[in-house]
């Protein structure tokens, strides 16, 4: 049973897109900001492949998924349009051959340097090189993945010694709260990080992307200086289940 009635028709995506993009102008107007800056992601968990292919048609190529199992899914579907697929959700150092199998081009959610360590070990058997964002618990939230905010300076700088892996930013997800400033918060802290992390100058490192913000908080992401943000329901709707259930950690991928 698809959780879109019959009314909900496709086109109704490219006008979700349109609206998203007035939001975007607006917030970068009101923070002194150029549009061009913010990158769009297209969050398409339990989006059918069907309605993902009405926005890469529209020209929205760049795509994430939080599960495995999705990438796996859709990977047929979806390989004759060209776009761009990061991987947003947690992943488990059994399943990074398959993150790598469904060309993936960034993950979003290295968050430890074991993982970074396995990570690196595949690629170098598969002669490639991987684009990561860090990903940052900067809402301190137990339920929550993501490096401690503390501790990232150190990740970065190990990290950066793994030849495969290219790091591009730092990702984070806000505050799950209807309080704008517990979630400025949050983006703020990361904005401050990346100033750090740049200060510090590691080697192979590039902090240009902030991936932060979604359908609830992405004008207050933009304001504190998202570079992309991740928007789903926005765009194609709510979700059978809350966003929590895709950020949990009981809720493994």
């Amino acid at each position: 049973m698809t959780w879109y009635n019959d009314k909900d028709m496709n086109q109704d995506i490219v006008k979700n897109i349109d609206s998203v993009q007035r939001r975007i102008v607006k917030a970068c107007a009101a923070s002194g900001r150029n549009p061009d800056e913010v990158k769009l992601l297209l969050a398409t968990k339990t989006v059918p492949v069907a309605r993902i292919k009405v926005a890469l048609e529209a020209g929205y190529t760049l795509i994430a998924e939080n599960k495995i199992q999705e990438l796996k899914e859709k990977f047929e579907g979806l390989k004759e349009l060209p776009h761009a697929n990061h991987f947003i959700g947690h992943l488990q150092s059994n399943k990074i051959k398959e993150v790598l199998k469904y060309d993936v081009t960034c993950i979003q959610s290295l968050d430890r340097y074991d993982l970074a360590e396995k990570l690196h070990h595949r690629l170098l058997l598969e002669g490639r090189q991987m684009e990561v964002l860090i990903q940052v618990n900067t809402s301190y939230e137990e339920s929550k993945y993501g490096v401690s905010p503390n501790d990232v300076l150190a990740l970065v700088e190990k990290v950066s010694k793994l030849n495969t892996i290219r790091i591009k930013g730092l990702m984070t997800i806000g505050m799950l709260s209807n309080k704008a400033e517990k979630v400025r918060k949050c983006f703020r802290l990361l904005k401050e990080i990346q100033q750090k992390i740049i200060s510090n100058n590691f080697d192979h490192v590039n902090m240009h992307e902030l991936s932060m913000g979604m359908s609830g908080d992405m004008e207050i992401a933009i304001e504190e200086g998202a570079t992309m943000i991740r928007i789903g329901t926005a765009i194609f709707g709510h979700r059978p289940t809350p966003d929590s259930f895709y950020w949990d950690e009981n809720n493994r991928v």
